[in-house]
């Protein structure tokens, strides 16, 4: 009877026990079964937006003269300053002269003799007693000595140099004192018309047929007159108020560089930027009708571009993405999405392809804003 006692003590201890594990197995099910993540996603939609490629370039005034010496000599004195507006014919430098006055006399002296000559012999051969060939001859000697004059003098003009254009004098390479001549390598200076400048940049083969085939117009020149306003960005990383207008293309490939030139000019009205300034060309490419997904949407893997799609019962997939530009924070999308579908616009470093979420409708407008940037270095 005992037996029997202890028997239904340990039955209903293993049936006990049974059951307590049945509870956690229970429990743990349903801890695995929670509900699905919450995920923001949105209705992708067409948009039009403009980006920018930027190109770098070099400025120059419109024109730029340089200053050089046409006879040689001592520079007596400088009349200008480095930076200072000048007007065309304007006195930039005097060369000592004492030398070239002296010339000039001697100059001079020789054509006094010559006359002389020349009026002593009119009258013999009026009067048949020399030939006409030695009265010719003076005559000859006297041109030859108004000729030498005439050079002298003009070297003496020449020691007054001015300005050939109006414009701002650049770096004075020569000062007082310094000896000249016109086989000089080096200008004396350059003055350059900045009222306008141009900006010289290059584009590569494939950029240049980039060029081509989306500006309007039946030929390069068209196309460029066609093309929109450029910017300009200063070195300082600032934009130039004043818009630029693509003015001439080279057309042709350079084959040592691979690279087409292009020439825009901008007004300069206020002389902020000078030769010698280098920047960048801003150049529009209007995208329009495009398919755009925010950068946040999208991760890489193994050099590609991935969303995550909304799918049927709400399981999410992956699909590759060809981006064809980058606009601020946005993607322009070549293929992979249509504007039918719906992506996962955050939260994307959570997900699992096959994943089933709760997907929260986030309006498009609202997904694609820039997020602000709340600290700055």
């Amino acid at each position: 009877m005992k037996k029997n006692n202890l028997y239904s003590i340990l039955a209903l201890g293993v049936f006990f026990l049974v059951l307590s594990c049945g509870d956690k197995e229970g429990q743990g099910a349903a801890a695995v079964q929670a509900p699905p993540p919450s995920i923001p996603v949105s209705q992708l939609e067409t948009k039009t937006v403009t980006g920018y490629q930027e190109y770098p370039t070099t400025i120059e005034g419109i024109v730029n003269s340089d200053v050089r010496a046409k006879t040689s000599g001592y520079v007596k004195s400088v009349l200008v300053d480095e930076g200072e507006k000048v007007r065309k014919g304007q006195v930039l430098f005097r060369l000592e002269t004492q030398s070239l006055s002296q010339d000039a006399g001697a100059a001079k002296a020789r054509i006094n003799v010559a006359q002389v000559e020349v009026d002593k012999l009119i009258p013999l051969v009026e009067k048949n007693i020399i030939s006409a060939v030695q009265l010719e001859t003076a005559k000859a000697n006297l041109a030859q000595a108004k000729a030498n004059y005439s050079g002298v003098s003009a070297n003496i003009g020449y020691a007054t140099i001015k300005s050939p254009v109006n414009g701002y004098v650049g770096q004075i390479n020569f000062r007082e004192g310094a000896l000249i001549s016109p086989s000089d390598p080096t200008p004396l200076t350059t003055v350059s018309d900045i009222s306008k400048v141009y900006a010289f940049f290059s584009l590569n083969e494939t950029q240049y047929l980039d060029f081509l085939q989306n500006a309007e117009g039946k030929n390069v020149k068209e196309k460029i007159a066609n093309f929109a306003p450029v910017n300009l960005i200063l070195a300082n990383g600032s934009t130039y108020e004043e818009k630029g207008k693509i003015e001439t293309s080279s057309g042709q490939i350079n084959q040592s560089t691979g690279t087409v030139s292009f020439r825009a000019v901008f007004d300069n009205p206020n002389q902020l930027v000078t030769n010698g300034n280098s920047g960048k060309i801003q150049i529009p490419l209007v995208y329009e009708n495009a398919i755009v997904v925010p950068q946040d949407a999208t991760y890489e893997q193994q050099g590609n571009v991935m969303v995550f799609k909304l799918g049927e019962e709400n399981k999410v997939t992956t699909s590759i993405v060809k981006v064809k530009a980058t606009v601020d924070n946005l993607y322009v999308i070549e293929s992979g999405v249509t504007a039918k579908e719906k992506i996962i616009v955050s939260g994307v470093g959570k997900l699992r392809p096959g994943m089933v979420i709760s997907p929260q409708d986030k309006p498009f407008e609202e997904a694609i804003k820039p997020i602000a940037t709340l600290f700055r270095n």
